[in-house]
């Protein structure tokens, strides 16, 4: 897409952005309720920016954000499998703290939807990782997401339902590396 700027961010460099982030975020989830909430997004955001690895993409046109993803790379003792349903492949939830990257956020602006903005936020982070494979939760009803998943090369493994209040029950879905060692 013409004009669209994608840049990385460590945790460090994102901190004077975490007020235009949750503003991104608010209109995404607009009818979220209380899951969705600013105060609960604010708490998990600070949270996830003190891991290790952690990276976000954001996009700009003109200067204005219109999305951004982040994740980071899971931990020997991690709690991201928390709630996972069973059963699952063996060793599945087994992490070394370089075997797993997780996608935690891919958010855009709904006026910059089906311009190829995720698609390019998602190429961008997913292309500097070394991670042998890639996760992300997706809600099993957002059919527009799933079918670009799916598209982008993620597969279904099982479902999750974080230890949060009020979590609603995810799709886990995995992505394995290229050929070229790469994460795909």
């Amino acid at each position: 897409m013409q004009g669209l700027d994608l840049r990385h961010h460590a945790a460090a460099e994102a901190v004077p952005l975490v007020d235009d982030l949750v503003a991104v975020y608010r209109q995404v989830y607009a009818d979220g309720g209380e899951f969705h909430s600013e105060d609960r997004y604010r708490r998990q955001l600070a949270a996830h920016m003190t891991r290790a690895g952690w990276t976000l993409v954001t996009a700009t046109v003109d200067g204005q954000l219109v999305g951004y993803i982040y994740g980071f790379p899971l931990p020997s003792e991690t709690g991201w499998w928390a709630g996972i349903e069973q059963p699952t492949p063996t060793g599945f939830t087994e992490e070394t703290g370089r075997r797993t990257f997780a996608v935690s956020e891919l958010l855009v602006l709904p006026q910059w939807r089906r311009r190829g903005v995720a698609r390019a936020l998602h190429d961008q982070l997913l292309s500097r990782r070394a991670e042998d494979r890639a996760t992300l939760l997706v809600d099993p009803e957002n059919a527009v997401a799933r079918r670009a998943y799916d598209s982008w090369g993620w597969r279904h493994v099982t479902y999750l339902t974080p230890t949060w209040d009020d979590a609603p029950t995810f799709m886990v879905l995995v992505r394995q590396p290229s050929s070229a060692g790469r994460v795909t």
